[in-house]
């Protein structure tokens, strides 16, 4: 950017801004292109990003930030991370109504029936999870149950609709009577999934309810925290 757009942005004179793009060129915060005069991000700054992201653990930031929000909500809630076997639950806290649902640590989530694997399925590269869609493909036709999508063309238009509203959500697919929702928290390098689910009447499956709102709120947070922007900063 050009001194006069920096100085703009951050709200003072060209002057005042001038003098702190001095000391900032100095401690390698920034640089300047010899030819334009507009000024980028240094190779300081490229070292400070690399030292946080190195020092950052998106599991243990999202087991502190889904233990407030369970508290707060009132909510059973869990991370998931895609594993070798596909998305896989790594943490687990339970409301005070625990919701029945046999899952457990470890446990990997079905791409296709599960709010947890419509959202890896939506926005992991489709070379991770083609040979696993097609297994559950293979499965649904063959299968009675309700909801689930069976060819490739109902898969697409529903994950379409996960990033649509930035976020998958089931009820009942899964588990008879359990509503469940996942939201993406993106890093540098990928994705992880905060789950929040519950049974049919005591739980808000809407978008833009309060369990979704406070949940995106939550993801968005920790997608912050963990470095990621889905524009250049």
């Amino acid at each position: 950017m050009m001194l006069r757009d920096l100085a703009q942005r951050a709200g003072m004179s060209p002057a005042k801004a001038h003098r702190y793009l001095v000391s900032f060129l100095r401690l390698g915060v920034v640089a300047q292109a010899p030819l334009s005069g507009r000024y980028e991000l240094g190779g300081f700054a490229l070292q400070l990003g690399l030292a946080r992201l190195a020092r950052v653990d998106g599991v243990k930031l999202a087991r502190i930030a889904l233990a407030e929000l369970r508290d707060r909500l009132d909510l059973t809630v869990g991370i998931a991370v895609w594993g070798n076997q596909g998305p896989t639950m790594v943490h687990w806290m339970e409301s005070s109504h625990p919701a029945k649902a046999s899952l457990k640590l470890g446990d990997v989530m079905p791409l296709l029936s599960s709010a947890t694997g419509l959202l890896f399925a939506a926005y992991l590269p489709a070379g991770k999870t083609a040979a696993m869609l097609e297994r559950e493909l293979a499965d649904t036709r063959r299968s009675s149950h309700l909801g689930v999508p069976r060819t490739r063309e109902e898969v697409e238009r529903v994950l379409a609709q996960v990033r649509e509203h930035e976020a998958a959500r089931v009820e009942g697919m899964l588990l008879p009577t359990i509503h469940a929702f996942c939201m993406p928290v993106f890093d540098s390098t990928g994705a992880l999934g905060l789950v929040a689910l519950g049974h049919e009447g005591a739980f808000d499956i809407s978008w833009g309810g309060e369990i979704d709102t406070a949940r995106r709120e939550c993801a968005q947070k920790l997608s912050y925290e963990l470095g990621y922007s889905p524009t250049t900063r």
